[in-house]
């Protein structure tokens, strides 16, 4: 394989169609969301991306077999209710810039393939903050304003958004589309279903998708343990760190 390729294995028939990104990155707040979507939405998945660009190793099922790293194309029908969805998300971001820009290429020929118009993208905002927060970025005033309505508020200027979260709404302006980021303030560190969930609820407000977003909770109570555990382990290492450090300080002095 020489270049990001998209195997298509089943056609789709889409009214007006938002393609939303989710990748991993910052406290893997795109895949978190995206993943949430196509289980609640049941979207099917109907294409697949595969690149050289991804890292290079295989992924090893319950049975031994094995797969190259990719990304998953799914699309959800609304029924009249308003958008079709083409939902993206994956295993990796692309490792290099070349690659970067190379996936975000295919991904815009894929969306005007379907005559996407808006594309949205999700990522993490990183903050020590741990109040609950949605930013928002857009080449387009209109949709801008749309997502601010919504309830989410200005990225502050200077960000840089890296990866797919930026790129693809970057270059939706050279494809006569309209390109939103929508990030989720996350402390980054930790998977978070938090973040993921407060994005949604931006999204289900700005398309009007019948989401119902309670099967987060558990996710995020989960999360929360999580990280008290670790919270706890790291300062019970801290305790014994400076024990150890006033023993080492004593036996100095006394020898002295």
């Amino acid at each position: 394989m020489r270049r990001t390729t998209i195997r298509e294995f089943a056609k789709a028939s889409l009214y007006n169609p938002v393609l939303i990104e989710g990748l991993p990155g910052l406290g893997m707040v795109g895949k978190i969301a995206v993943n949430y979507m196509i289980k609640q939405l049941q979207a099917r998945k109907f294409a697949e991306l595969y690149s050289p660009h991804f890292p290079y190793h295989v992924v090893v099922n319950k049975r031994g077999g094995i797969r190259l790293l990719r990304a998953e194309i799914y699309y959800w029908k609304s029924q009249g209710r308003g958008c079709d969805l083409i939902l993206i998300t994956g295993d990796s971001q692309a490792q290099t810039i070349d690659g970067q820009y190379e996936v975000a290429s295919s991904i815009l020929d894929f969306a005007e393939k379907y005559e996407v118009k808006r594309i949205i993208t999700i990522g993490g905002y990183r903050s020590e903050d741990e109040t609950p927060g949605v930013f928002c970025a857009s080449n387009s005033e209109d949709f801008f304003k749309d997502a601010l309505r919504a309830g989410a508020k200005p990225t502050p200027p200077g960000s840089p958004i890296v990866g797919l979260a930026g790129l693809l709404p970057g270059l939706t302006a050279f494809r006569g589309m309209e390109g939103l980021c929508i990030l989720g303030k996350t402390k980054g560190y930790l998977p978070d279903p938090e973040a993921a969930k407060s994005v949604l609820e931006v999204i289900v407000r700005l398309l009007g998708i019948p989401l119902e977003l309670k099967g987060l909770d558990k996710e995020i109570e989960k999360a929360k343990r999580l990280e008290g555990n670790l919270r706890g382990i790291e300062a019970n290492r801290a305790l014994r760190s400076t024990k150890i450090r006033k023993e080492e300080e004593r036996r100095t002095s006394y020898i002295s």
